[in-house]
């Protein structure tokens, strides 16, 4: 697959026609999420051209009640079909064994691969997608500044970023248009600052 060239043809076409292009060319295709601001875009976008695509939510357990709130009003509203992922320790016994360490202390890496890369890794292996849709956009941190529409991940997942080029504003005007949420009271204990990259898709 030439990526390159891909892009290169991609860069031209709307984020639905991007997603057609993506669906068409996959067997088994899923789109994650964390219900993060302007998550709804996504889930709304690639839903409308397969509604019953598997939707991967690997919940770290240490979300803001608004968040689940959120969730439930999109899985509800747009009928996800919601692939639920969790760590194997509650938030409130890694509490006390754990708790949350900050970035700069050796025990991030432990707490990171408990609560965000162990589920994603289990959640992969079980469904085994050949298209991971997500909603990585330019932008928002060096390393995907350095990707594209298209990108492949060590394992050979075509990872496809249909608002890629998409701005804040373009995003708000999407929701606006199709009458969705947004939610900004969001919180990911393995980030803690909003230009570092989580883990999963380096």
């Amino acid at each position: 697959m030439d990526i390159e060239q891909i892009n290169s043809e991609l860069a031209r076409k709307t984020p639905i026609e991007i997603v057609q292009w993506a669906i068409n060319n996959a067997q088994t295709p899923i789109v994650t999420t964390n219900f993060r601001p302007y998550e709804a875009a996504i889930l709304h976008l690639v839903t409308k051209v397969k509604p019953a695509i598997k939707v991967v939510w690997c919940d770290t357990g240490y979300n803001t009640s608004s968040t689940y709130k959120h969730a439930e009003e999109l899985i509800e509203s747009l009928a996800l079909n919601i692939q639920l992922y969790t760590p194997k320790q509650t938030a409130a016994h890694r509490d006390v064994v754990l708790g949350i360490p900050q970035v700069d202390d050796p025990k991030h890496q432990l707490f990171t691969e408990q609560v965000k890369l162990e589920p994603f890794t289990r959640a992969m292996t079980a469904h085994k997608p050949d298209v991971w849709f997500t909603n990585l956009r330019k932008g928002q941190t060096a390393f995907r500044n350095s990707i594209d529409i298209v990108s492949q991940s060590a394992d050979g997942v075509i990872k496809v970023s249909p608002f890629y080029h998409c701005s804040d504003a373009d995003l708000d005007q999407y929701l606006n248009t199709h009458g969705l949420p947004n939610e900004f009271n969001y919180f990911d204990p393995t980030k803690q600052l909003d230009n570092r990259e989580c883990g999963l898709h380096k």
